[in-house]
């Protein structure tokens, strides 16, 4: 599939997804946003692809939605709800849903939605010059496409609120010390490091990786009950697999495994 403005290549099992709207610091447009749902989904259907790594072209990361995007019609006053159903909500949830990891490789300015597609991914690393922003109340809005959800859990209820309220912009710095994302590295080793983390997850255990994506996920609407049988049937299946049997066999003979994702 061409798109105008992602990029996506595969590589080493790896798909990387490269927002590409460098003029804009890669603002969301409605284009950008279908388009980025489009490589979600192509990902996630291709065997051949075991993690996902999402960064930006040039200077940014993302910053936000494009206010100034002429697609945008009359939803920024009429029905601002309309474009997250049709294109950001589906594709959050596909993020956090898909059985395969994703890497967000934070470059520059993470602001607004653009911030929330680097928290929506299961692991986040930021170059040293990174910031993070949610900037919606600064034009009478609310955080979406899932921060409400995602701050909380990530930096704590007190943390989020100020987060949302007071909508500072903080350094990657601040952000790793409050739990946001992984780890910061220098600038210019930003994607090695991404691709690296991506490369290893792609060759580990990527059932085992589905299934502690699931568990998290339902971890938080479960009780600690709930949570005690789901870990009990998820085992259950990833005793029985061929990759816990490789893992074992690879573990006593001292040896590295060489896992299938099966």
């Amino acid at each position: 599939m061409k798109y105008q403005t992602i990029l996506y290549e595969t590589r080493d099992q790896v798909a990387t997804i490269t927002l590409n709207r460098p003029e804009r610091l890669n603002a969301i447009s409605r284009q950008l946003i279908e388009e980025f749902g489009q490589a979600i989904a192509t990902a996630e259907a291709d065997a051949g692809v075991r993690c996902v790594l999402l960064t930006g072209a040039g200077r940014g990361f993302c910053a936000g939605a494009d206010l100034a995007d002429p697609s945008r019609g009359d939803t920024a006053t009429r029905d601002a709800g309309a474009a997250l159903d049709k294109y950001y909500n589906p594709t959050i949830r596909r993020m956090r849903a898909m059985a395969k990891p994703i890497v967000a490789a934070v470059n520059g300015v993470a602001a607004g939605a653009g911030m929330s597609l680097a928290l929506a991914s299961d692991i986040a690393i930021a170059g040293k010059s990174a910031s993070f922003l949610q900037a919606f109340a600064r034009i009478g809005l609310l955080p979406d496409a899932g921060s409400t959800w995602l701050l909380p859990r990530l930096v704590g209820e007190q943390r989020a609120r100020a987060l949302a309220m007071l909508a500072p912009q903080i350094s990657a710095e601040q952000a790793l010390a409050w739990g946001m994302i992984w780890q910061v590295v220098e600038d210019a080793n930003l994607m090695d490091e991404a691709r690296t983390l991506a490369t290893k997850l792609a060759s580990g255990p990527t059932l085992s990786l589905a299934r502690i994506k699931q568990a998290l996920m339902a971890s938080n609407g479960n009780t600690l009950s709930q949570q005690l049988d789901l870990e009990r049937d998820l085992q259950r299946e990833l005793g029985r697999s061929a990759d816990f049997a490789e893992g074992v066999a690879a573990f006593l003979q001292k040896r590295p495994a060489k896992f299938q994702g099966r």
